[in-house]
Formats: C-alpha cells, structure tokens, sequence
C-alpha cells in the first residue's frame, strides 16, 4: 500500500469513525422502553416494539463497526494491516477502501 493511499484509507476511517459516533447518540434515544400503560393501541404497541428491536440491532451493528474502524485506525501503520489473515496477500485497496476494517480479502471471505 502506498503512503497516499494509506493517508486516503486514514482520512476514510476518521470521517467513518466521526460519522459513527454521531449516530450512536440517536440509537440510543430510538431504543428507550415502552412503558406497558402507553395508550397507543395493540397494534401500534406492537409496532413500536418491533422498531425498537430494529433500532437495538442497529445500535449494536453501529457499535461494532466504530469498534472495528477504531482497531483499523490504530493498525494502519502496521506492516501487516492489508494483508488477508488467512492467505497472507495483499487485500486489493478497492476493497480495503470499501471496507477498511476488513482482514481478509474476497476470496477469503467467500470461504
């Protein structure tokens, strides 16, 4: 990988990371309990329980990657940071730029 598109992969990661950490705050606002006594009808109740469960996994799903993305940023300077963890190439920097918290590439990953 070459130091410009090391510095492109770097300047990805923070905007994702930025990105992120600005969308957690409303996860958490959307997956507050719904208190049994809210009169809003059976099936509207049913509704908002079941976007709430969305709204969980989603929080979780964003949680996980900024988890991800930080542990990239913090190995980017590292030899071994894109290259695949079970063969050992090189990761293809469209894929490390699509996904730069992957660790391994395509045909890995297919496995």
């Amino acid at each position: 990988m070459t130091n410009e598109e090391k510095s492109s992969l770097k300047a990805k990661l923070a905007k994702e990371i930025e990105t992120l950490k600005k969308d957690i705050p409303g996860f958490e606002k959307l997956i507050k309990p719904i208190p049994p006594d809210n009169a809003i009808g059976r099936l509207t109740r049913m509704e908002a329980i079941q976007s709430k469960s969305i709204h969980e996994a989603n929080l979780r799903a964003a949680r996980q990657k900024l988890s991800r993305l930080e542990r990239a940023l913090t190995n980017i300077d590292d030899p071994a940071y894109g290259i695949c963890s079970l063969c050992e190439q090189p990761i293809p920097i469209g894929r490390m730029m699509l996904m730069p918290e992957t660790t391994t590439c395509v045909k890995c990953a297919e496995r």
